[in-house]
């Protein structure tokens, strides 16, 4: 199933960007008009989101979503291939901001969340990056689509790390300088052991994976700003968070993360994955504790 699956990718790799598009706004529309795909969990994220929002308003950012959400599919495919030179000219980003850790003999923690098109940013930072980049990645449950994935996300020289095996995983870096990207908006597994704060003014949870990396490696944070530019093109932002993890009070890492995430997907709203359940846990303060509570 793997060589099938690889099989197709690279054929369709072959074919031209704008007729892989064409099959997009194809595909948009079906999802859009005839599958509904998760129709009511998108308006019922961004009905949280921008309440201020006429209805017309919301369905709008959802169309756009929509054929957001396909094209990031089709780029994928692309990926799966695309050479160094090419994908230069596709991501575009502020390479000197990763020089002052490297030439400090710091780690890195870079922190970004589901905006479009993250496979981008794992490939664009880790193709000219001075050191050992590692991608947190959560696998993916068919085994041969997984290993199609792997191989897109790491031609370029991504180190990938498994989510849910990270310890073990990571073991063979932890003794070199390196940097670590992340996704920070996955929902926690345990709500009780996340930290809460305000996401769009819903009390929401989040890992604390970035933190805690950041910390124990006293490592430089900087967040991503990822922006589509134009279909295919993306430009990336990258912006020191603290170059002091360990001298920050707990939760302080997350709440400068969190914020920033708002106004990357504030700023391009329709670039965000809002066809995952962003706001799937509810919060309670005797159920989850006042401890857990960061406040902006």
């Amino acid at each position: 199933m793997y060589y099938l699956i690889n099989g197709l990718f690279f054929l369709f790799s072959l074919l031209p960007w704008r007729f892989l598009y064409f099959l997009s706004d194809l595909f948009s529309f079906i999802f859009i008009h005839i599958i509904r795909y998760r129709r009511e969990i998108i308006l019922h994220n961004l009905q949280i989101a921008f309440p201020e929002l006429s209805d017309e308003k919301r369905w709008e950012i959802a169309k756009k979503f929509y054929k957001n959400f396909v094209d990031n599919f089709i780029e994928t495919i692309k990926l799966r291939f695309i050479s160094k030179k090419e994908l230069s000219k596709r991501f575009i980003y502020n390479h000197d901001i990763l020089l002052q850790p490297a030439k400090a003999g710091r780690n890195l923690t870079i922190a970004l969340c589901h905006s479009f098109n993250w496979e981008y940013a794992n490939l664009g930072l880790s193709a000219n990056f001075p050191y050992t980049f590692i991608c947190v990645y959560m696998p993916i449950k068919n085994k041969s689509l997984e290993r199609v994935f792997i191989k897109m996300r790491n031609h370029l020289g991504s180190k990938l790390v498994r989510a849910t095996q990270f310890r073990k995983d990571f073991l063979p870096y932890h003794k070199q300088i390196f940097a670590i990207g992340l996704v920070s908006d996955q929902n926690p597994g345990d709500p009780g052991t996340a930290y809460w704060l305000p996401f769009f003014g819903k009390m929401t949870p989040f890992v604390k994976g970035p933190e805690k990396n950041a910390i124990s490696n006293n490592a430089y944070v900087v967040y991503c700003h990822l922006k589509k530019v134009k279909r295919g093109y993306y430009s990336c932002n990258l912006e020191i968070i603290t170059k002091a993890p360990k001298e920050l009070a707990p939760g302080e890492i997350t709440k400068m993360i969190v914020s920033r995430m708002e106004k990357t997907i504030r700023e391009q709203p329709e670039n965000y994955l809002w066809s995952h359940r962003r706001w799937k846990w509810d919060f309670s303060e005797e159920k989850y504790g006042a401890s857990k509570i960061l406040r902006n």
